[in-house]
């Protein structure tokens, strides 16, 4: 698929009333998701342990 199909298929999923803000905050979450999938595939993820270290630290 391509991105352009992926775009496509993303907002033909939205409501009929969908904004192009709505459409953008959809974009941009999917272009995060794909982005930090691409890092775990290249091992570039955090470790879940390190992960919970940080909210433990963040959340008090």
């Amino acid at each position: 698929m391509t991105t352009k199909d992926a775009v496509l298929r993303l907002i033909a999923g939205l409501p009929e009333d969908a904004t192009l803000s709505d459409i953008m905050a959809e974009l941009y979450f999917r272009q995060k998701v794909d982005k930090g999938r691409e890092q775990l595939r290249l091992g570039r993820g955090i470790p879940h342990a390190k992960v919970k270290a940080r909210l433990k630290k963040w959340l008090g």
